[in-house]
């Protein structure tokens, strides 16, 4: 038989960061308030979650960073808006992005999750932040409290 892992949808005891970009408010508003109720939901406490605000996207990782190192928290959600513009900008601002997110998680240990939606247009933005396709910042933090109850298992 084989011996199998998994984390939890319950918050329990577990302590968890949101970082969330102000570029792009009006998206990333929805995607925290999707990850907190979310949260809340799944038996979150108020006190065990902390909410930090940076510029913009690019900021994400680095904030992750020093919450993840920081001992307090057992996962990290990174939440933003990237949408697509004339020049190619926005390809170095995800590229970096998506890639610091993910070594933080790697060189921490710490569950880094990317919660950054990547569009071509407002309209796919808003789409992905609840209007059609559910709220990426609800799908983030489930898989935030998912990996923090993974790790307390490993």
């Amino acid at each position: 038989m084989t011996h199998e892992v998994t984390g939890e949808l319950l918050a329990h005891d577990a302590k968890l960061a949101v970082v969330v970009s102000r570029f792009n408010q009006f998206i990333t508003e929805h995607l925290l308030n999707a990850a907190v109720d979310q949260w809340a939901r799944l038996g979150g406490r108020d006190d065990a979650l902390t909410v930090v605000r940076v510029p913009g996207s690019f900021e994400l990782p680095v904030t992750a960073r020093k919450l993840a190192l920081s001992g307090d928290h057992h996962a990290v959600v990174c939440l933003g808006c990237v949408i697509q513009g004339e020049t190619d900008h926005y390809d170095h601002v995800v590229e970096q992005t998506a890639k610091g997110i993910r070594e933080v998680g790697t060189q921490t240990g710490v569950p880094c999750i990317f919660g950054v939606i990547t569009c071509q247009t407002l309209e796919q933005a808003v789409n992905r932040a609840g209007a059609k396709m559910g709220n990426q910042g609800a799908n983030a933090m489930l898989a935030a409290i998912e990996m923090a109850n993974l790790m307390k298992k490993l």
